[in-house]
């Protein structure tokens, strides 16, 4: 029996999710493997290397700092979070983060990227903590008119979540028999179409698979939703939401806000602990 964490992404959502990790983290549960999309890979990186903490203090750290995200930062680089400071100045230098217990940590850690040649998800397995996984991480949290494309390796990505939100199958797939997703919007979320289909249509003209992977994303992520609460219903999954929509944005630099998001966060998996242990157990 392999046991797996599947963390959706959100932007700034994603704080629910680090509530979430840390209480889990905090009664040491583990797992075989792990994936994370956009901010479930920025986040979601921190639950391999064991730093319970770091995602919420250093977001309330820099919330307000403009290397780390702001419009200034996307008309200066084309990144409204920062990719210099982000990716590498605060990992490296500011809140460290733990590259060895990361490398020796057996669980297997995921994170989906969007290749815009094909509108494909590209899943890649990071085993290193620092170079190419790091580019892999930002590439995966890289939103459509909100960052720049990154190349790894002659290929060219985006945003993970366009083709895959809520990556389930993916672990399905690769041999987890149970999983416990963390969702950042509540179990009822029906997606709409997005108001910027114009936008990405008219800048992405280039690469009309990722148009089009962009226009499918609201049929892709309800249908989604649908084999996550078929794969509860068989007792495969066990789902952790926020109860209501999160008061918070893609983007905040307000740290009370910050704080109340995590705090739902843990609150989520405080209330379903005993439920999730007795999941795991069986």
């Amino acid at each position: 029996m392999k046991y797996g964490l599947v963390m959706e992404g959100g932007a700034m959502r994603g704080i629910f999710t680090c509530g979430v990790t840390d209480v889990l983290m905090e009664n040491g549960i583990s797992f075989d493997g792990s994936v994370g999309v956009s901010a479930g890979a920025c986040f979601g990186c921190n639950y391999k290397s064991k730093q319970n903490g770091r995602s919420i203090r250093y977001n309330l750290r820099f919330c307000k700092d403009k290397r780390y995200c702001s419009f200034r930062s996307l008309f200066r680089t084309g990144d409204m979070f920062g990719a210099e400071f982000c990716y590498h100045t605060i990992p490296e230098k500011l809140d460290p983060f733990a590259n060895e217990v990361f490398e020796n940590n057996p669980m297997s850690f995921y994170v989906v990227a969007t290749d815009i040649t094909t509108g494909k998800p590209v899943y890649h397995n990071c085993h290193i903590a620092t170079g190419s996984t790091l580019e892999w991480i930002r590439a995966s949290a890289s939103m459509p008119l909100a960052a720049r494309i990154v190349e790894i390796d002659g290929r060219k990505f985006l945003d993970g979540g366009i083709s895959d939100s809520i990556p389930l199958k993916f672990m399905e797939s690769a041999g987890y028999d149970k999983n416990v997703v963390i969702l950042t919007q509540p179990r009822d979320y029906i997606k709409k179409p997005s108001r910027s289909d114009s936008l990405v249509k008219l800048f992405y003209k280039k690469y009309p698979q990722l148009v089009k992977a962009y226009s499918r994303r609201p049929k892709m992520y309800n249908e989604q939703l649908k084999h996550v609460r078929k794969s509860e219903a068989e007792g495969n999954a066990f789902v952790i939401a926020p109860p209501d929509i999160l008061p918070i944005g893609h983007v905040t630099h307000d740290p009370e806000i910050m704080l109340e998001a995590y705090r739902i966060g843990r609150n989520a998996a405080r209330e379903r602990l005993a439920e999730l242990k007795k999941f795991l157990a069986d």
